[in-house]
């Protein structure tokens, strides 16, 4: 996998490390952007890594470009060669199905949708072979997921389930965006999952909402009071169904300034995830609940 350099403008580098997102281009990616920090370079001023490529902004009047080009193409070298070994945290994140928020929603942007019919989640489930909605929601929920990059706006991420590729979900996104998507939705749009962290326009497909605040810029919010971003790239994510009474109580907590998501820390090894993945899933379901 060789990674592809190009320079944007006058004060960025972009580098495409795959055409495709896979776990593999996502680790190189993670791991080059990485290095990248840790070697301290003078003159970057920016490095922000998305799901198989990332983007370096600089200051020519520190670094000149070619000088900084041949470092990066140098760090990719020993990067390459690095165990695909990551020192992350999986977390559970409740969600609501089928909420009446973004079925409110939905419903006013039909003639948006490729099924107008249907909901977004009955379309979901049918066009990727579902008997059932529940079992669909049990496909979404079943198996973690990787936080791949997180953007677009402040504090969404995007998440990439951890299966294998014939049983990866795939929804395409609305014919024409929405102007309006719930804050905190469970969206997904081609092979990716998300949570949109603040109310706005989107294209996604609206399955549910979490209770859980994942943006707070004034970080009053207990749990995001070192840092208003909650998901970090590298993290593993866990999605876990609830009903109306069990959001309204995590709800209440929210507001009282008293929830705590469920995080664990846990070592993820891609050599081990190839080999087995249901069984390395089965290791983080363990260590999330044990205790």
């Amino acid at each position: 996998m060789t990674s592809r350099f190009t320079f944007g403008a006058d004060e960025h580098i972009f580098v495409e490390v795959s055409e495709e997102m896979s776990l593999e281009a996502f680790f190189k990616t993670l791991s080059m952007t990485n290095a990248i920090r840790e070697a301290g370079i003078d003159g970057i001023t920016e490095i922000c890594p998305a799901n198989a490529s990332f983007q370096i902004k600089f200051d020519p009047d520190v670094i000149h470009p070619d000088d900084l080009m041949t470092r990066l193409q140098q760090i990719e070298e020993t990067a390459a060669q690095a165990d695909p070994v990551l020192n992350t945290r999986i977390i559970e994140i409740p969600v609501y199905y089928q909420d009446p928020w973004t079925h409110e929603t939905l419903m006013r942007f039909r003639e948006r949708h490729q099924d107008p019919e249907a909901t977004d989640i009955e379309y979901a489930a049918r066009i990727n072979g579902y008997d059932s909605v529940q079992d669909f929601i049990a496909a979404h929920s079943g198996a973690p997921w990787f936080v791949s990059m997180v953007g677009f706006v402040s504090g969404l991420p995007f998440l990439y389930q951890m299966v294998d590729r014939d049983r990866q979900i795939q929804v395409p996104k609305y014919l024409r965006p929405r102007t309006d998507t719930p804050r905190l939705t469970v969206g997904y749009g081609g092979c990716f999952s998300c949570v949109y962290s603040v109310r706005g326009a989107g294209g996604y497909q609206m399955f549910g909402v979490t209770p859980m605040p994942i943006y707070d810029p004034t970080q009053r919010t207990s749990y995001l009071s070192d840092f208003m971003v909650f998901f970090k790239p590298g993290d593993i994510v866990k999605w876990k169904p609830v009903d109306r009474a069990e959001y309204d109580r995590c709800l209440s907590e929210v507001e009282a300034n008293t929830y705590q998501p469920r995080i664990r820390d846990v070592q993820f090894s891609l050599d081990d995830f190839n080999r087995d993945i249901d069984g390395t899933n089965a290791k983080l379901m363990e260590a999330l609940y044990a205790g």
